[in-house]
């Protein structure tokens, strides 16, 4: 009965396609729950929680690489975009699950990786094998170095730190050329303009729609075009891969990526069920990210301005304004993030001096008032739900989990930690496996006894989801109430337009329609909530005054 319920709602009112104002439940497969006991999460475990998924109140699943990875970056180095990882599962557990979601209300969206493939890839093993004269390492950026071939032949630097070229031996034994890489060494670029390699992605996106997908996230969008030629960037020694300050870059952002993604629409426009593509665009601002959702190109796009900022009301509602603004003209609507598996998670960076997010596995551990950063957390939580347009949700945020900062050092599986000679622990600690039940690991995520991929905190006891469920105090049954709420209450539910009111400094304030308004208390002083409405839900217990970091949803008709 509440997957009908579920069902309903998620298929929306007929008038505008679901994924507008969609809450989208980001999946890191590996860390959702293991079904066969090996300590790896898997697909027939994500089967086994989607009960939890309707009851949440989601709309919809992302699911990260699921695909044949040899994971030297945690399955974005794909050998085969169109199978899955025998450790996670099947193409039948696939489909099960895709028929098991749709059963329950639930939309499914699958991660692309199209900059690049595996080092794995039969395509770039035939093109190291075949020497220069390889026909594949045509599909890819194969380039003499300089200096007499000893130097890369740029200064295009990798996401991960250092170079983003490697040499190659050739099959006589010498050194050879060098290949591109924006990621990892196993992660080789593909190029773009290559037909061979626009058809078999072709293929591809067809593959998944075909096969009843709802969506396609696409990773590193900005990525799929270069500059012929490939000349300096201009980076200088020990530079940051700080695409959202970049501007006329000759990897990122390039104009020439939008007929990419004009392919692909023309392609989703074919098919029924409002199938929706949602673009990972890291780039200087958002106007430059609206370019990507234009009306003929994708859907939707991650909302990094707003998952940065800062726990501060001026930089909030800068990312706010700047986003609605930038996206008005094109007509796609904005989407909100606090938390994913590249970032640090927000209970751990609310709860520092610097709130803002670093940069892809760059963060500096620093000083963490935990409680502090909950605080914040639960207030943020409101705030995200209540904005216009759709929102994602990493899986763990609705328990409250914070980054786990001590892991040990052998069980490190980023890159980012072998690519900054160790200085940068990367992103593992935001991909530990999440607790399901009981006191102590792997808290209900795999079998008793087995140790999971990476290690829980046993602090971790206080939030399962088991200890979480029953208490309406918690952080789960915040997400809850607030996912529930968002369907019904005026203003949410309709998607009205947001309105700001003035509550002074610190404080952000506004109305969705006549009859909801959203206040958040940035500042350090109580603020009076006298004459503004019936609460109807907050972060934290409020009298007649709403306490610092802390958020109320209310009822204003």
């Amino acid at each position: 009965m509440l997957g009908d319920v579920v069902r309903e709602a998620a298929l929306g009112d007929g008038r505008r396609p679901w994924w507008r104002t969609a809450v989208v439940y980001e999946v890191y497969l590996r860390s959702f729950a293991d079904s066969d006991g090996d300590g790896v999460g898997d697909v027939d475990g994500l089967r086994s929680r989607l009960p939890y998924l309707v009851d949440l109140g989601v709309d919809a699943v992302w699911v990260t690489p699921w695909y044949p990875s040899p994971m030297a970056d945690g399955g974005y180095d794909v050998s085969d975009h169109r199978d899955i990882d025998p450790r996670l599962g099947t193409l039948a557990d696939v489909d099960a699950l895709l028929a098991e979601a749709h059963a329950a209300g639930l939309r499914l969206i699958v991660d692309l990786v199209a900059n690049h493939t595996s080092a794995e890839h039969p395509w770039f093993r035939a093109a190291v094998a075949g020497g220069r004269g390889a026909p594949e390492r045509a599909r890819y950026f194969f380039r003499d170095g300089r200096d007499g071939g000893d130097r890369p032949p740029n200064d295009w630097i990798s996401a991960f730190g250092g170079p983003a070229w490697t040499r190659v031996r050739e099959p006589d034994g010498s050194m050879g050329q060098w290949y591109l890489h924006l990621f990892a060494p196993e992660q080789p670029d593909l190029d773009w303009d290559d037909a061979v390699v626009q058809e078999e992605f072709d293929g591809t996106v067809r593959f998944w729609l075909d096969r009843g997908v709802d969506g396609i996230r696409v990773d590193a969008a900005p990525a799929l075009a270069k500059v012929p030629g490939l000349p300096d960037a201009g980076h200088a020694p020990g530079a940051l891969f700080e695409s959202a300050r970049w501007v006329d870059n000759p990897h990122w952002d390039r104009d020439e990526v939008h007929e990419v993604f004009r392919r692909w629409r023309r392609i989703s426009d074919g098919y029924d069920g409002d199938r929706v593509f949602v673009s990972e665009a890291v780039v200087a601002g958002p106007e430059r990210l609206a370019r990507y959702v234009r009306p003929d190109e994708l859907h939707t796009s991650f909302n990094f301005d707003f998952l940065r900022a800062a726990w501060n009301a001026a930089g909030l509602r800068a990312a706010i304004d700047g986003t609605l603004a930038a996206l008005a003209p094109v007509g796609a609507p904005p989407t909100w993030v606090l938390s994913s598996h590249d970032e640090t998670r927000h209970v751990t960076r609310f709860g520092r001096a610097a709130s803002g997010a670093g940069t892809m596995g760059f963060d500096a551990a620093s000083p963490t008032d935990l409680a502090l950063g909950l605080r914040r957390a639960r207030a943020a939580a409101l705030l995200t739900l209540a904005l216009p347009g759709g929102a994602y949700l990493y899986q763990g945020e609705e328990l409250g989990l914070p980054e786990v900062e001590d892991l040990p050092e052998d069980v490190l599986q980023d890159p980012t930690w072998e690519r900054s000679g160790h200085t940068a622990r990367g992103r593992d600690g935001c991909r530990v496996p999440l607790p399901w039940s009981g006191d102590r690991p792997p808290f209900g995520f795999t079998a008793d006894a087995v140790r999971p991929w990476l290690p829980q905190p046993g602090s971790w006891r206080e939030l399962t989801v088991a200890a979480q469920r029953d208490d309406p105090s918690s952080t789960l049954s915040l997400y809850r109430g607030a996912l529930r709420l968002r369907r019904t209450l005026p203003g949410l539910a309709d998607d009205a337009p947001l309105t700001w009111c003035d509550l002074g400094d610190g404080v952000l304030a506004f109305d969705r329609g006549s009859r909801f308004r959203c206040v958040v208390n940035l500042s350090d002083r109580p603020v009076s909530l006298a004459g503004q409405g019936e609460p109807v839900l907050t972060s934290a217990p409020v009298a007649a005054d709403l306490p610092a970091d802390t958020a109320a949803w209310l009822r204003t008709g």
